[in-house]
């Protein structure tokens, strides 16, 4: 799912917090993201300093600021630079828009390096939110005052809300268990799949590799808030030995294990040529998609056979953990 830029160009943090797990991974894989939600709160609690709330009738300064749209801008934050609107606010007694003391200061940041990221994906796997915020603002050379309380308190019971959740009030019949990279970071992250269809983010936690481990103290953190499981679950992983352990060994036969079709088919295409990669990529598509679990078997099954005259790892990626790519095609 792409989100639109227009649509959080002027968000902050807590509203990502609010928002549904596609959103929250679209985030992630374009870090920078973080970065502009911050921004854009800062500059919106200068804002609430001359206006007031938004719609609110109780206004500072007898109503002599008024919010006046925005100006379209940039922030450079480490040798990458940020579009972000700021906002404008109107003096109707000098009958000017007065510049936004925060806005420069952004604009006369520091350098910031890799570290900073890491830290705040380390402050999000430790469920230290207040140590995130207060770690942005120190790399952006800013006072921690310069983050209301107010926002950094709100943030953190949202985010400890988030994490324990009672889950018992679902009934989940699928579980996504996927591995996403961040500043060289890995997030295994869960979804989980209710009856009605709906996708909730469950957890996640940082880990250096999708190991067992780790893995299992998320799987049984879960179980711990009501996650049940005992009337059977489908899991979808990709062919990570660490999860497929984890899973099994907290669920056992209760979980049923579907491989993930796009990571089996682009791992199977790795070993092929361009040319090769476009006409093996129509095969195993076709092949997946057939409606029946022994039709898509035997075109699977034609397809290792002649892989192997072609690319023996090819032919050897398919073949590996093959039936568990088929099992929503036996559930049928």
């Amino acid at each position: 799912m792409k989100v639109k830029r227009r649509i959080h160009h002027r968000k902050g943090i807590k509203w990502l917090l609010e928002q549904n797990v596609e959103i929250k991974l679209e985030v992630l894989k374009h870090q920078l993201e973080l970065s502009r939600m911050l921004i854009n709160e800062l500059l919106e609690d200068e804002v609430k300093s001359y206006t007031g709330e938004r719609y609110s009738h109780t206004k500072p300064s007898e109503s002599r600021y008024s919010r006046w749209g925005f100006n379209p801008s940039s922030v450079k934050i480490g040798s990458e630079r940020i579009r972000v609107e700021v906002p404008r606010v109107y003096d109707h007694e000098q009958e000017s828009n007065p510049t936004l003391d925060m806005f420069q200061r952004l604009k006369e940041l520091p350098e910031i390096d890799e570290r900073l990221l890491k830290a705040v994906i380390l402050g999000l796997s430790t469920r230290d939110y207040e140590q995130v915020i207060k770690t942005m603002v120190d790399s952006f050379g800013l006072s921690s005052s310069s983050v209301s309380t107010e926002f950094i308190e709100q943030s953190s019971r949202q985010l400890e809300a988030f994490e324990s959740r009672n889950l018992s009030d679902h009934e989940f019949v699928a579980l996504f268990i996927d591995g996403k990279y961040l500043a060289k970071e890995q997030i295994i992250i869960v979804l989980g799949v209710t009856e009605q269809g709906d996708k909730i983010s469950l957890g996640f936690i940082q880990s250096a590799t999708e190991n067992y481990t780790s893995i299992k103290e998320l799987l049984n953190k879960l179980v711990d808030r009501g996650l049940r499981y005992e009337e059977g679950i489908l899991c979808v992983i990709d062919g990570s030995k660490g999860i497929y352990k984890a899973v099994k060994e907290v669920m056992g036969t209760y979980a049923v294990i579907q491989r993930c079709i796009w990571h089996k088919r682009e791992n199977v295409l790795s070993y092929l040529n361009d040319m090769q990669q476009e006409h093996y990529r129509r095969r195993l598509n076709k092949a997946y998609g057939c409606d029946t679990y022994q039709e898509a078997k035997d075109q699977l099954e034609a397809i290792i056979k002649e892989l192997k005259a072609v690319n023996v790892s090819a032919s050897r990626s398919l073949q590996e953990g093959l039936e568990e790519t088929l099992t929503l095609h036996r559930l049928e």
